[in-house]
């Protein structure tokens, strides 16, 4: 369903599954639990994972840094692991979240009934930009972005207002983005995340 780009087949590799049949909560009282325990284990963990200075690398290949343009995967374990609450938005956003943080490995969720035709994963063109999710206008000229014929609407830090995941889904879109040499991994993260939304969103529990 997305076709990467020749120039980044070295750099990254967009893990990808669909998810269709579900019932989107907020908040979602399936995931109290688990997302509880799942901060307990993350603020109990030594030091970062070393996903973390992978996906890092992967900004740079693309001339981003990823210290001021932080991968939605690393700003979540910082936040949780300063002490901050897990931010609860639903139940697909939710289980994205913790799996995202789990694996360090960024993600993207989009409503699939709002995507236009098929997907490129290439990098930004100068002048391109959408309207983020509680953000100001994302520029994604020289990142990694994933575009539609509407035009760009996710990358691995922040998606766009036009795409995200309300109660009104039923069907969405994961990308996983992983580093290139990391490929496996990021398959691996799409499945569980399958799995986990596939129970805790789909009506499984």
């Amino acid at each position: 369903m997305i076709h990467t780009a020749p120039e980044l087949d070295s750099i990254v590799r967009a893990a990808v599954v669909t998810v269709d049949g579900l019932t989107v909560r907020s908040p979602e009282p399936n995931l109290d639990a688990p997302l509880a325990d799942a901060v307990s284990a993350i603020r109990g963990w030594a030091g970062a994972p070393a996903m973390t200075d992978l996906v890092r690398s992967m900004y740079k290949k693309v001339g981003i840094d990823p210290t001021k343009t932080r991968p939605s995967s690393e700003a979540l374990f910082r936040r949780i692991r300063r002490g901050d609450p897990f931010p609860r938005v639903n139940g697909v956003v939710d289980v994205i979240n913790w799996t995202s943080v789990e694996t360090q490995l960024p993600f993207g969720v989009y409503d699939l009934d709002t995507i236009q035709g098929d997907v490129t994963l290439r990098l930004g063109r100068e002048g391109e930009e959408y309207a983020g999710i509680r953000k100001d206008t994302v520029h994604v000229a020289g990142r990694l972005a994933l575009v539609d014929q509407a035009g760009p609407f996710g990358n691995p830090t922040s998606d766009s207002a036009r795409t995200m995941v309300t109660t009104a889904a039923t069907r969405v879109l994961v990308v996983v983005f992983a580093p290139a040499s990391e490929a496996r991994a990021g398959e691996r993260a799409a499945e569980l995340t399958r799995t986990r939304l596939c129970a805790y969103v789909a009506g499984g529990l």
